[in-house]
């Protein structure tokens, strides 16, 4: 049976081109962005739990974000666990909700916020190159066993080659508009 499975590898692309839009969605750009918070988890009830699974957050104002929490005894729980998360951001406790004012971002941080940025990118990029190397292993598997002719791996590598270039340029392109919004704003 054929190793080589060009859905599947086509899969793996663009899980690691969907895992650098959702690093890049958490990188703050002066707006107030919900996704900010995804990172955030909390202590409650004797175990560790995603934000969102104990408040809902929203962004009422472009420079704030507010955390309606469910339970009022999690108030200073939501509080720790967001300051823990070293995001820069200081929570203002308003009876069963947390107000968090986003400062304006200095050049120095949005610097190294694009670089990050362009970090991310560049571990997306390794994640495609790294599957494109695994489609090519299995195709000379393939035609070792004589599963497939030597042509007919050549069309495929070609084949993995251009969905390697695809994914690669739109990592590249997912990346400069992130780094053009974080520098802009």
């Amino acid at each position: 049976m054929a190793k080589y499975d060009k859905a599947d590898i086509e899969r793996r692309m663009k899980g690691a081109v969907e895992s650098l839009k959702g690093d890049l969605s958490g990188l703050r750009t002066g707006r107030a962005n919900t996704s900010l918070l995804d990172p955030v988890v909390v202590e409650v009830y004797g175990a560790m739990m995603p934000l969102n699974q104990v408040a809902t957050v929203s962004a009422p104002e472009p420079r704030m974000l507010s955390v309606q929490v469910w339970d009022k005894s999690n108030l200073i729980a939501v509080e720790k666990g967001i300051a823990k998360a070293n995001l820069g951001l200081n929570p203002m406790i308003d009876g069963q909700t947390l107000r968090l004012p986003l400062p304006d971002l200095t050049e120095e941080r949005r610097k190294d916020l694009a670089k990050l940025a362009g970090e991310y990118g560049e571990k997306a990029k390794i994640a495609i190159r790294n599957v494109r190397r695994d489609g090519m292993e299995a195709l000379k598997e393939d035609e070792k066993k004589k599963d497939i002719s030597e042509d007919d791996r050549k069309r495929s590598e070609d084949e993995v080659q251009k969905l390697t270039d695809s994914h690669v340029a739109e990592t590249d392109a997912a990346v400069a508009a992130k780094v053009k919004e974080i520098l802009t704003q």
